[in-house]
């Protein structure tokens, strides 16, 4: 069997941005309709839309991303490119990472990142280290973490005080 090297997303984001949400790299699910979190029963819009109090898995994706851009929450994923076959995170080898810290440079309001799961966590705060935000590591919306829904949301609840504003 080939290997299969898989790229990330853009992040998406306004200039004004107090929150990033970093994944660690798309599914197939994703990668395949150019979508951040498209896999039907990834969690990622309910746990966000829980937090804002709003309904996002009721909307297109545009919407979606309007929705987020309006709260000032940015989507980007740790990882930029990796050998991986099927979708789990522990299935990346040789991983590349996105440029987080000259990034996140460009955005004066940042106040914190939250990593998606332990696998952008554990990357994410090396290649942040210095960064002066606050970090926070969040139950990983996939489906494959089988923690309760409630339990995830009491977790992601704690991003209400980076959005809007």
């Amino acid at each position: 069997m080939d290997v299969v090297v898989k790229h990330g997303l853009p992040p998406v984001a306004r200039e004004d941005a107090r929150l990033f949400i970093l994944g660690s790299l798309p599914g197939d699910a994703s990668l395949a309709a150019s979508q951040y979190y498209a896999h039907p029963r990834n969690a990622f819009w309910r746990l966000v839309g829980s937090a804002i109090g709003e309904e996002l898995q009721a909307l297109d994706y545009p919407r979606r991303l309007e929705r987020l851009k309006a709260n000032r929450i940015g989507l980007w994923d740790v990882v930029s490119h990796a050998q991986r076959r099927g979708s789990l995170d522990q299935a990346i080898r040789e991983p590349g990472h996105n440029p987080l810290a000259e990034y996140f440079e460009s955005f004066p309001d940042l106040e914190a990142v939250a990593f998606n799961g332990g696998t952008s966590a554990a990357a994410g705060r090396k290649l942040l280290g210095a960064l002066p935000v606050i970090l926070i590591d969040l139950p990983s919306s996939s489906p494959a973490n089988t923690r309760p829904f409630t339990e995830k949301a009491a977790a992601w609840a704690q991003l209400v005080r980076y959005c809007g504003g």
